[in-house]
């Protein structure tokens, strides 16, 4: 943008007769330059994913909080949050007395994300602003803060804030007593908004008592029969929680029971065993709700249940999900009369299910297990040779080594990491110089399991090692090996680690930059910072284009799947660059023929990774751009392995997380085909996935 230009003028002389004094130039100053909306938002967009609160050449998220646009200060106070620098605290806490509702929520929530202890007493004042989204933004913050594992200097979070957040929910059972069970409505009402905040704060703050005066009457039972109700007994980790729990067993929907059933599974309360039984047979039940009743009896270890998951597994209308986690609670339960039910198995034609029932086989009876296994051809699918792996190194080393060492000589590198792990923990004459010259190989997933295993056995000498694989992993097109090199330095410790960690505070990747950062301070060096700005992945000007700024339409994902296609919105607005990402990789094709990967019934489908095993990215990561926004069933969040560090991998919620809330990038929602999502399973295929602009395909 061009500056103007201004010319200086100098008053003239009177004009008399006698003379007077010529009074002195006066310099009119300029006006200050006013940016343009998009000039400032985009300079918002840009020092943000720079993780940068000044840039140093007249660009400061400081200077743009105090802005006269409360457009500008309300993103601008997010921006701070997201960078999370100490800088800028203070400007935070500042923007809590903003005359605008929305920055002062926005400023709340940020101090949240920057894990602000010292703003404690500032939130806490907070709680009796005007505003009731203020007042829900301001608990959201405490909890973050205060959840554990917070450090030391957060206890005065934990204790203040669940006192006060209790004190300011006192009113609350009135307001959702008449609430159903599943209604997921989000936002909803404000002070229904509150309430909802506090109910799960107080759970994440591990603050029973406080949570009790909300959502218990005098005589223990629960006001409300809603689903944060359930969710909060069951997460906040205190044994009184299960009586309340048993009582909402039997309510109707499915959220709450199912969180009923998961909290006395934690709690290892069997007053619910009769109950998931008549659950886990109910043909009509929502697998969801089977699968907690499932997962309860694995829990308590329920023998007597054996014959009823049986039932289960031979029934072909069971939805295969639900088989698969039957395998797992028999395993878990670990009775050896299971052992003949999961030995049929292992030759199912649904390779997941084929190495689930190798691990709970292994549970229930070694030596049954180790004979008939002994006998077995090797399996044609990797995955499930990948699992085999995982279930010898937990079994007797002498009796299983042989096989460990065959598995270690496989080609498929998904194969050769996990069994270079199981090969560390049965033993082997050579072990160490296994994982010394797995360091040199090709596949950065081998080399980073090397390198961890390595830092794990805490092996003399070998810190020189670890820094030149880190050095190699430069060229990775993923970080993760340089991840595991400097997580084993941070355990070798020596010279050399030292020297490699302070240099990885400068990695190319900003991820490796903060974890780098991260296992300093817990060496002793709080004062390491990554090097700022982070690498940018778009050039400058990128920021201020109208395609970022000013999409006309948010577009739509459709994944096309066998079961039919599943449709989501993806949110320009709160995760514009994890949705430019996506999009970009869409239309070239990347998801196509893809792999379902991960799927865990009830809580999440994930896909998005080009290996399989759960490593694959894009060659590139990207700042987690965390908001606000709850996860609720349908709900579209980027998968992460450390902070800042997402990329291709996504997931889809099956039901509410609030666990998750401000933790991973919310960048969509499936508004169509939520009931196709309960059908996939591991290893189906993505078909294609096509992006509607508002425009075209």
């Amino acid at each position: 943008m061009r500056r103007p230009r201004w010319i200086l003028f100098a008053l003239a002389a009177l004009p008399a007769c006698a003379s007077a004094p010529v009074p002195a130039p006066v310099t009119v100053a300029p006006p200050p330059i006013v940016l343009s909306l998009d000039r400032r938002v985009g300079t918002i967009l840009r020092l943000e994913d720079q993780r940068w609160l000044d840039d140093g050449a007249g660009s400061s998220l400081l200077t743009l909080i105090s802005d006269t646009d409360p457009r500008v200060r309300r993103r601008a106070a997010m921006a701070v949050g997201r960078v999370g620098m100490a800088a800028g605290i203070p400007a935070l806490v500042g923007a809590l007395g903003d005359t605008d509702k929305d920055v002062r929520a926005s400023a709340a929530f940020a101090l949240g994300l920057s894990h602000a202890a010292s703003a404690t007493d500032a939130l806490i004042a907070a709680l009796g602003d005007a505003d009731l989204a203020v007042r829900a933004h301001a608990i959201d913050a405490l909890a973050l803060i205060g959840e554990p594992p917070a450090g030391p200097s957060a206890s005065h979070a934990v204790t203040s804030a669940g006192t006060a957040i209790g004190t300011l929910a006192a009113g609350c059972r009135g307001q959702i007593a008449a609430l159903a069970p599943d209604d997921e409505r989000w936002p909803m009402a404000d002070d229904i908004e509150v309430c909802r905040a506090a109910v799960l704060a107080l759970a994440r703050l591990r603050q029973f008592d406080a949570l009790a005066t909300v959502v218990l009457d005098a005589s223990g039972q629960p006001v409300s029969s809603w689903w944060p109700v359930a969710v909060a007994l069951q997460r906040v980790g205190d044994t009184r929680a299960a009586a309340p729990l048993k009582l909402l067993l039997n309510v109707d929907g499915v959220n709450t029971p199912v969180a009923a059933l998961r909290g006395l599974g934690t709690y290892k309360d069997t007053g619910g065993i009769t109950a998931a039984r008549a659950i886990v047979q109910r043909r009509s039940a929502d697998v969801r709700l089977r699968v907690a009743a499932v997962r309860l009896l694995a829990a308590l270890k329920d023998a007597e249940s054996i014959p009823v998951l049986q039932r289960v597994l031979d029934d072909q209308a069971t939805p295969p999900n639900l088989s698969l986690e039957t395998v797992v609670a028999l395993g878990d339960i670990g009775d050896a009369k299971a052992f003949d039910i999961l030995a049929d198995l292992f030759s199912h034609k649904w390779a997941p299910l084929r190495a689930a029932a190798l691990a709970a086989a292994a549970k229930v009876d070694a030596d049954a297990f180790l004979l008939v296994v002994s006998g077995l051809s090797v399996d044609k699918d990797w995955s499930v040779r990948a699992a085999l792996a995982g279930v010898l190194a937990r079994m007797e080393p002498d009796r299983v080594r042989a096989a460990v060492l065959e598995l270690a000589a496989e080609t498929d590198a998904r194969v050769q990491a996990p069994a270079l792990e199981a090969l560390a923990k049965v033993g082997a004459p050579d072990v160490d110089a296994r994982l010394l010259a797995a360091l040199d190989t090709p596949d950065f997933v081998v080399r980073g399991t090397a390198a961890r295993l390595v830092g794990e056995r805490r092996m003399a000498g070998a810190a020189e090692r670890i820094a030149a694989a880190y050095t190699r992993g430069v060229s990775d097109v993923n970080p993760s090996a340089r991840a595991a090199a400097i997580d084993a330095l941070a355990k070798l410790g020596s010279e050399a680690a030292s020297s490699t960690l302070h240099a990885a505070l400068a990695d190319g990747d900003w991820s490796i930059r903060v974890r780098a950062a991260a296992l300093l301070h817990g060496l002793g060096e709080k004062t390491a910072e990554p090097k700022r700005p982070a690498p940018l992945r778009y050039p400058a000007d990128y920021y201020e284009s109208p395609a970022l700024l000013r999409p006309p339409y948010s577009p739509h994902a459709f994944i096309e799947t066998k079961y039919g296609t599943i449709e989501i919105e993806l949110n320009v607005v709160d995760a514009p660059l994890a949705v430019q990402s996506f999009v970009t990789l869409a239309r070239k094709g990347y998801f196509n023929g893809m792999r379902i990967h991960r799927v865990v019934p009830g809580f999440v489908v994930q896909s998005g990774d080009d290996r399989g095993d759960g490593e694959g990215g894009p060659g590139y990561t990207l700042r987690d751009e965390l908001s606000a926004i709850s996860y609720r069933r349908g709900t579209v969040g980027m998968a992460l392995d450390g902070a800042d560090s997402g990329g291709s991998q996504f997931f889809i919620a099956l039901a509410p997380a609030p666990h998750l809330d401000g933790k991973y990038a919310v960048f969509g929602d499936v508004v169509r085909g939520i009931e196709i999502v309960d059908l996939l399973t591991q290893w189906d295929v993505i078909d294609r996935i096509r992006v509607w602009d508002g425009v075209s395909f």
